[in-house]
């Protein structure tokens, strides 16, 4: 049509580098976060194409000594009751092993995250040490939900909260790696969970399922239906297969480690994840971000879809916003 104007489009990986990847949305500003392991790094932009140019700007480095000094991984950003938290997995000193590592929260009140000054708000305390911590209110309610490491393998848990640094209650165990594609690469791993809420009033939890270093990383998916009980494990059931897994005929190997975000006007369903350009190329800063939209089925069941390949344009999440939809995701 003439005088239109094209779509703006965006290619993946949205960056060279960034295991873990997260995208939070401010009203049309994307804040973006990734595993850099020593030092907490938000960019910001106003679509997601502008991330390769966007400025890094570190937010937190940790202490030369204590439980937080090391292995700085897997950030997300929150938006809770007007101010912002990070949660961010982290080791002690000298001891960079699974014994050592647990969940730690930061806290700003500024309303831009790149402004104002992080409290640290320490360690969360989880029944079991572990990685990977998310957080979600439901009816109410906020959650905490976590990998626990438990005897040789990585599970599931979810907990009550009292404010967003503080657990309360008991902690309960939701998912256990038990399907033959939860053991990938030689180690039992569950682990990267994030909340997505169905437009049904289903609940949802994605994780990620094996071992990172295996091409074979891929997503899994707990479902809860309207009115479940989060703290009951039978509430929650388990799909069969992967919902997101390689595609060698796309060229994308181990998708995993994920979050969702939705376009400024509200309208569409995205997912960020984290995989590697080839195969046989292990857990390493070679992993990329990747973005991608997804629709919900009749059933009101995310379908996540195919991971699509790199280098192909798609159209940037649509930023028609009314003043009544600018509001922070998750």
């Amino acid at each position: 049509m003439t005088g239109a104007t094209a779509p703006r489009t965006f290619t993946n990986p949205l960056l060279p580098s960034g295991p873990d990847p997260w995208i939070a949305r401010a009203g049309s500003t994307y804040y973006l976060m990734k595993t850099d392991g020593n030092r907490l790094v938000i960019r910001a932009s106003p679509n997601l194409g502008g991330f390769r140019d966007a400025v890094p700007h570190t937010v937190w480095t940790p202490p030369a000594h204590g439980p937080n000094a090391i292995s700085v991984w897997a950030p997300e950003l929150h938006r809770i009751d007007g101010k912002w938290f990070i949660y961010y997995t982290a080791a002690e000193d000298g001891h960079d092993d699974d014994a050592h590592r647990g969940i730690f929260v930061l806290e700003n009140d500024a309303a831009d995250p790149l402004a104002g000054t992080w409290i640290d708000r320490g360690r969360l305390k989880t029944q079991h040490n572990g990685i990977d911590g998310t957080t979600f209110a439901y009816r109410g309610q906020r959650y905490f939900v976590y990998s626990p490491y438990v005897g040789p393998e990585s599970d599931l848990a979810i907990v009550r909260m009292a404010n967003p640094w503080t657990l309360e209650g008991p902690e309960v165990v939701i998912a256990r790696p038990d399907r033959e594609w939860e053991t990938r690469g030689g180690r039992s791993i569950l682990e990267g969970p994030e909340f997505l809420a169905g437009p049904k009033g289903d609940l949802f939890l994605t994780y990620s399922a094996g071992a990172c270093w295996s091409d074979d990383y891929a997503l899994g998916l707990l479902h809860a239906a309207p009115g479940s009980d989060p703290l009951a494990p039978q509430s929650w059931q388990k799909a069969p297969q992967p919902v997101l897994k390689k595609s060698p005929a796309n060229s994308v190997y181990a998708t995993g480690h994920n979050g969702f975000f939705t376009s400024p006007d509200g309208r569409e369903n995205w997912i960020v994840f984290h995989a590697n350009p080839g195969p046989d190329m292990k857990c390493t800063a070679k992993r990329a971000p990747h973005a991608q939209r997804f629709n919900f089925d009749a059933n009101g069941y995310p379908v996540l879809g195919e991971p699509l390949p790199a280098g192909r344009a798609l159209a940037e999440p649509s930023a028609q916003a009314s003043a009544s939809k600018r509001a922070i995701t998750r």
